[in-house]
């Protein structure tokens, strides 16, 4: 049952904390135990893990009052229709907050890197995927039935307006500031263009606007479906081409076809369409959602600084590569085509290009250790590596029901899982590690040490050493071994 509370303080004159504290304790009746935020996405909104005696639940905090009205709004009328998304237990609009059901920490992208194997992409991914692809047209065509557009923000539709800002977010902070040189009016027409074309489309759904990977939660068995605030009146073909054009999800090309073939098939049992005039319109939407995409990029990457955002480029690259060489629209787009092809010879985005596969002769060596029988020697004699100290992490070891498992046990996992210190200490582990593998392998050493150490050896260091070699095994073609010291 969701309550509404619309009084007390601004955000200024109240903490966060405070805040948080208030509308749990009015939701749950008892006091949070422990807040913990959750780790940044690329928007403005703060999210935290709110922790009481029994329950948990999601706060939000959204100082934009439009976009909070948009989502409230939005998720009402999908629960109404009984769509699986997260139900709002609390709302303190006044001060720009609400409470969230607890739907965890695995997205459909962070699956998605667990399940695939040196760039595979398995049958258990694909039927996952077709899950996702059934639900997608009841939020699109029974979800736009008696929705009230009027709360859609910024805009109600995605129209001309909507695109030409997406087209402009892609030359001003991509092609400018990736110094990819252009004849601006030129450039503009072929915008016209493809918007005059876009328009044609059936654009009477609801275009659920970031459909993608890390927006789709896993939640005990269950797909849950979130961050739709920007939803509005638009085409099919849209939020199709979100998800399976997904840059860092990268799904391989025959999948994708297999996946727009069983998305038409769902779409035809809603609706009559033309199955060739779709996907002619469907691979326009795929340009200008990886432009859109791009400008994002561009914006939090080169402009903000934010580095994670750049490791984007390439695949959106390799994606535009692919449309250039397959797919003949029904329209000419002679300068739009032209600046593509700079940016696939562009030197300043040639370093974010990933490294060629091949045979490598590196052999990374993982250990779990406890810091109590000391740090495990390098058995190639070469010394160096890494040992990163497990301890600031939070301990499961001291709790009752963890004490008889280890970090490799689920309910273990699924602790770290809800923890944003793992996170953000793992983050800062790959960033490392990556750089010392890439640096070996290209000098063709042969042997990396990595050591994780914990009070026991048990919990912490064997669920960072795990994680550690799955994201090598995944990243890259070196050799990795994994050794837990304690337990062997």
């Amino acid at each position: 049952m969701q309550t509404t509370l619309n009084q007390g303080h601004s955000t200024t004159k109240r903490t966060k904390l405070e805040l948080l504290n208030n509308i749990f304790e009015n939701w749950s009746g008892a006091k949070a135990v422990a807040i913990n935020k959750l780790p940044a996405s690329g928007s403005k909104r703060e999210y935290f893990r709110i922790t009481g005696e029994h329950l948990s639940a999601i706060g939000a905090i959204n100082e934009d009052a439009a976009e909070n009205r948009a989502f409230i709004g939005f998720t009402n009328h999908f629960l109404s229709l009984g769509l699986a998304v997260p139900e709002i237990y609390f709302t303190d609009l006044e001060n720009h907050i609400y409470l969230l059901e607890d739907l965890g920490d695995t997205t459909l992208f962070q699956f998605l890197i667990e399940n695939r194997n040196n760039g595979d992409f398995p049958a258990e991914l694909v039927e996952v995927y077709k899950q996702v692809l059934r639900q997608l047209p009841k939020f699109q065509i029974n979800g736009s039935k008696k929705l009230d557009y009027s709360i859609c923000y910024p805009r109600s539709s995605f129209d001309r307006q909507s695109m030409q800002w997406d087209l402009s977010y892609f030359k001003y902070y991509f092609l400018k500031l990736a110094d990819i040189h252009f004849n601006e009016q030129l450039l503009e027409d072929d915008f016209n263009t493809l918007i005059d074309y876009l328009q044609n489309t059936d654009c009477e759904y609801f275009m659920y606007r970031d459909f993608q990977s890390r927006n789709i939660m896993l939640h005990e068995g269950q797909l849950y479906f979130i961050d739709y605030q920007g939803g509005r009146k638009g085409a099919l073909q849209y939020d199709v081409a979100s998800l399976l054009y997904d840059a860092k999800a990268d799904i391989p090309q025959n999948v994708r076809e297999q996946l727009l073939d069983f998305y038409v098939k769902e779409v035809k049992q809603y609706l009559n369409i033309n199955e060739k005039e779709f996907k002619e319109y469907y691979y326009a939407y795929v340009l200008i959602r990886i432009m859109q995409a791009m400008g994002a990029y561009g914006f939090r990457g080169f402009y903000e600084k934010k580095a994670h955002f750049l490791q984007s480029i390439p695949y959106a690259l390799q994606n535009l590569e692919w449309i250039l060489a397959h797919v003949k629209l029904p329209i000419e787009l002679p300068i739009l085509t032209e600046v593509f092809r700079k940016l696939m010879t562009s030197e300043k985005l040639l370093k974010y290009k990933p490294r060629t596969r091949r045979k490598s002769t590196l052999s990374v060596f993982i250990n779990s250790f406890s810091f109590k029988h000391g740090i495990p020697e390098d058995p190639s004699g070469n010394g160096g590596g890494y040992v990163f100290d497990c301890r600031a992490i939070h301990n499961p070891g001291r709790y009752e029901e963890f004490q008889t498992l280890t970090g490799k046990d689920k309910p273990v996992i699924d602790f770290f899982a809800k923890e944003p210190d793992v996170h953000e200490f793992l983050t800062n582990v790959f960033a490392l590690v990556d750089m010392s593998v890439e640096a070996y392998d290209e000098r063709n050493f042969t042997n990396l040490m990595v050591n994780f150490g914990c009070t026991g050896g048990q919990h912490r260091s064997v669920y960072c050493a795990e994680r550690l070699a799955e994201h090598l095994r995944q990243k890259y073609s070196v050799q990795v071994s994994l050794w837990h010291r304690e337990q062997d």
